[in-house]
């Protein structure tokens, strides 16, 4: 029987570019989508696709404002989508503080 998966951990979050959206976004009030872009160094389709991800899930909300004449699409983690990334980012640091603690021999794991 497969193991009971761990509370807080959200497998939406977890792949890499959306957990690095959520890190980004949870550290700041907003994300501008061309930042993310940036930092990511991923194409605007495939940054797209993850956001749009988020957004479905309730976990992100847009918002497009205007700056120096140019429309910026602005992003942040909504409550829910807080709680989802701090609940995920416990249950990572669960999983490895088992795996440290549970560890009979540094090289050795039955």
């Amino acid at each position: 029987m497969p193991p009971e998966p761990l509370p807080g951990f959200d497998p939406l979050i977890h792949a890499p570019y959306r957990l690095r959206i959520c890190a980004i976004a949870h550290a700041a009030t907003y994300v501008e989508f061309g930042e993310l872009q940036t930092r990511l160094e991923l194409s605007k389709s495939a940054l797209s696709k993850h956001v749009s991800q988020l957004l479905e899930h309730g976990y992100l909300e847009e918002e497009y404002v205007t700056r120096a004449g140019r429309s910026r699409l602005r992003l942040s983690l909504t409550e829910r989508g807080r709680q989802a990334y701090r609940g995920h980012t416990a249950a990572l640091r669960a999983i490895i503080e088992t795996a440290e603690h549970d560890t009979i021999h540094p090289d050795v794991v039955q």
